[in-house]
């Protein structure tokens, strides 16, 4: 199959890449020519585990090309993937469509024979109709047909989401795309990967439908964790009785310091101002949201309080900024919240991460360090705020001796309370009796 994706961001590359992989001609393209020319390059513009080795192999057979010319692409294209980035309207929080429309127009012009256009990006109900209603008004022979095909890729782990996936949904209701899209996902059949087609809009409500769940768990547990603060139980054990349970699971129910990131907080918001304009509320999921946004900030307070209720003047250093590990996405992330609320309090921030440091500089201003030793140097609080594997082994002596006060917060319950604290630390978890 001749693929073309429009969108070099993180889903189009990543999809493109992982589909060159399977044997597809494909050609990315994005209107950002200092990020095609570094791509032609070998130079990959996100961190993603694997993504580089996939990229460089793929080019190198010549199933993966990089250009910003999209009309030669589209014209010799038996699908198109529009890619591109969906996020959050200022204003209002409704998704900002512009990017796709924008594609949808211009793939219009170029159209030639049977061709169909998926909407990769994650889109509102009704996207997919709207998409097909200006292509062909730009151009009424267009043979084309328009499917909806949600991507479920968690960033750190793209390349095996995308090769081995849970599910593929695949909204149409035009059986040439039927066949088309069974063929682009072929080689994922020998996984015995469910190909589940259904509507269009059902698709499209799907991957909202998703996140917005897995952002409610996350959510949830975390409300469990202040709950057991309050009544001396402990989150971990309360999270393993009941992801034990086989009708809720053990994923997602890791009690820290809120959702952030790409996709969770744009598709909450999203999904309920969708659901507000159809006059469905979606109530958890506004609560969810209302909940989640205002935890982050509170994390902030915990580490002030951990410090005795007053960090004017201290040192707090952070391990990790980014909003999960294996990832260099600082989008959303609770660093950016607890530095703020730290800051407000009249604190020195210091941190470090290991692949995030050029994007936080961008998004935050504090010392930024070389590594967590140099960044706990003289501090008052040490706070472990994205679970790195990095920082799953400090070395507590040496973290202890170049501390000015033995303090860590460990926002992600990597560390037993015990074993801290046998080391001469003061140890404040999630979720732990207080």
């Amino acid at each position: 199959m001749r693929i073309v994706m429009v969108g070099s961001g993180y889903v189009g590359l990543v999809s493109g890449a992982c589909f060159a992989d399977f044997g597809h001609d494909v050609i990315c393209v994005d209107k950002a020519a200092e990020k095609i020319d570094a791509l032609k390059n070998g130079v990959i513009p996100i961190f993603e585990p694997g993504l580089d080795a996939l990229v460089e192999s793929n080019a190198r057979s010549g199933r993966l090309s990089f250009t910003t010319e999209l009309a030669p692409a589209v014209s010799e294209a038996d699908v198109i993937f529009i890619a591109v980035g969906t996020p959050s309207r200022r204003g209002d929080g409704h998704a900002d469509l512009g990017y796709v429309y924008a594609a949808a127009k211009e793939i219009a012009a170029s159209i030639k024979g049977f061709t169909v256009v998926v909407t990769k990006s994650t889109v509102p109900v009704g996207t997919g109709d709207e998409v097909e209603r200006i292509i062909r008004e730009a151009n009424p022979d267009a043979d084309v047909a328009v499917v909806s095909n949600p991507e479920f890729l968690r960033e750190g782990a793209a390349i095996d989401d995308f090769k081995r996936p849970d599910r593929i949904v695949v909204g149409l209701s035009d059986d040439r795309a039927k066949a088309v899209m069974t063929e682009v996902y072929r080689p994922l059949f020998i996984n015995q990967s469910p190909l589940l087609f259904t509507s269009r809009r059902t698709s499209e409500l799907i991957k909202y439908a998703a996140n917005g769940f897995l952002a409610m768990k996350i959510t949830f547990i975390n409300e469990m964790a202040d709950l057991c603060e309050k009544v001396g139980a402990d989150v971990q054990d309360v999270s393993r009785g009941i992801g034990l349970d086989g009708r809720i699971g053990s994923k997602f129910l890791h009690a820290g310091p809120g959702y952030g990131g790409s996709c969770f907080p744009k598709d909450t918001l999203a999904l309920a101002k969708t659901a507000q304009d159809f006059d469905a509320p979606v109530r958890l999921i506004e609560t969810t949201i209302a909940v989640n946004d205002s935890r982050k900030r509170a994390m902030g307070r915990k580490v002030i309080a951990a410090a005795g209720g007053d960090v004017r003047g201290k040192k707090v250093a952070l391990f990790g900024l980014t909003f999960k590990p294996n990832t260099d996405d600082m989008r959303d992330s609770p660093a950016i919240a607890v530095v703020q609320a730290l800051q407000d309090a009249g604190a020195i921030v210091s941190g470090y991460d290991p692949e995030g440091m050029a994007n936080a500089k961008q998004m935050m201003d504090i010392e930024f360090a070389a590594g967590p030793y140099e960044a706990a140097e003289g501090a008052d609080v040490a706070v472990l705020v994205t679970e790195w594997n990095a920082f799953r082994a400090l070395d507590l002596d040496r973290l202890k001796s170049i501390m000015k006060t033995p303090v860590l917060v460990d926002l992600r319950n990597v560390y037993r309370a015990q074993e801290v604290e046998a080391h001469g630390f003061a140890y404040t978890g999630v979720g732990k009796s207080i």
